[in-house]
């Protein structure tokens, strides 16, 4: 078994601003009355309180959800190495200049207005609490102590895991 270390506040939101920008893409879920909605999304800024910035389609069921209830589930996952599942409240605004501070060209895909799409959104996800799992010495040690461990036995365990509270 690895290594357990509860985070909070500064500590927590280094270590989820760290996974979220490594892993890039979550499982962005609502509530849909009683039932949860996932849809895969990048955050386009982890700010350092931990919070997530989303930008989305104001019309879209998620920021209709959103309206209905704020709470809110965020899944990463990475490979084998790199876990963080976070819950929280989210807020909708329509704020320009933000907007354009987190805008990326690539947005155009499901945004094709552009940075001045009237129905272009953002999703602030303010973390309550969440979870994390990942290896202490990346990749590579991991793998090494995995085939390590298949050739002697011996549990090698490369990983850290603990409750993240902001």
């Amino acid at each position: 078994m690895g290594d357990s270390k509860d985070l909070s506040d500064v500590d927590a939101a280094n270590k989820i601003k760290k996974l979220a920008d490594d892993i890039g893409t979550c499982m962005f879920c609502t509530y849909d009355v009683n039932k949860l909605q996932s849809r895969p999304m990048s955050a386009q800024e982890i700010d350092d309180e931990g919070n997530l910035w989303f930008l989305s389609d104001k019309n879209s069921h998620k920021n209709k959800q959103i309206q209905q209830n704020s709470e809110v589930e965020l899944f990463f996952a990475s490979g084998h190495d790199k876990f963080l599942s976070l819950h929280g409240n989210a807020s909708i605004n329509y704020d320009r200049n933000k907007i354009e501070e987190l805008w990326n060209p690539i947005i155009k895909v499901w945004m094709t207005g552009g940075v001045d799409d009237p129905n272009l959104s953002i999703i602030k996800v303010t973390p309550k609490e969440g979870y994390y799992w990942n290896n202490k010495n990346g990749k590579m040690v991991a793998f090494a102590k995995m085939t390590a461990s298949l050739l002697t036995g011996i549990t090698m365990d490369d990983g850290i895991e603990g409750n993240l509270s902001l």
